[in-house]
C-alpha cells in the first residue's frame, strides 16, 4: 500500500468512526433539554476562563455557518442560557457569554453526555489507546506544520 492509499484507507477508517459514533451519541443524547448544536455552544462557552467568547471566536469552534450560529445564540438568549454583549474593545464585535443557567444546564447534560461518550468510545479502547487517539486527533487537527 503506497502513501496516497493508507491516507485515503486512515481517511475512510476515520471518517466512517466518526459517523457511527456520532450517530449514537445523537440517539442518546438528552434532547428534550438542548440540542445537540445548542450543547456545542454551551460545552465551548463553559471551557473559556470567563465563560465567554466574541461570536466570531465561538464560530472557529463550532461546525455551523455564521448565519446559523447567530440565530442559534438568539434563541439560547432567549432561554436565558446565554446574554450578549458589546465588546469593549471594539463596539463592532459582539461577546457572548455563559449564563449562570446556562452554565447548570450544561453541567446537568454533560454528565449523560459523558457517559454516553464514555459506553461507545472509552468501552472500545484501552486508556492508552484513548490517548493515542487524542494525540493523533489533535494532530490531524492541528496540521503538519504544528
Amino acid at each position: 500500500m503506497n502513501d496516497k492509499s493508507a491516507s485515503v484507507a486512515a481517511w475512510e477508517a476515520l471518517f466512517r468512526a466518526q459517523v457511527s459514533v456520532l450517530r449514537q451519541l445523537n440517539r442518546e443524547f438528552p434532547s428534550e433539554e438542548l440540542s445537540f448544536n445548542e450543547y456545542d455552544v454551551l460545552f465551548n462557552l463553559a471551557r473559556q476562563p470567563e465563560r465567554q467568547l466574541r461570536i466570531r471566536d465561538l464560530n472557529r469552534h463550532l461546525l455551523l455557518t455564521q448565519p446559523s450560529v447567530s440565530r442559534l445564540v438568539d434563541r439560547l438568549v432567549s432561554r436565558g442560557l446565554v446574554r450578549k454583549e458589546t465588546d469593549p474593545g471594539d463596539g463592532r464585535g459582539t461577546i457572548v457569554c455563559l449564563t449562570d443557567s446556562g452554565y447548570d444546564l450544561f453541567r446537568k447534560v454533560a454528565v449523560v453526555h459523558a457517559e454516553s461518550i464514555h459506553r461507545r468510545v472509552g468501552s472500545a479502547l484501552t486508556t492508552e489507546e484513548l490517548r493515542t487517539l487524542a494525540a493523533l486527533s489533535d494532530k490531524l487537527r492541528l496540521g503538519p506544520d504544528h
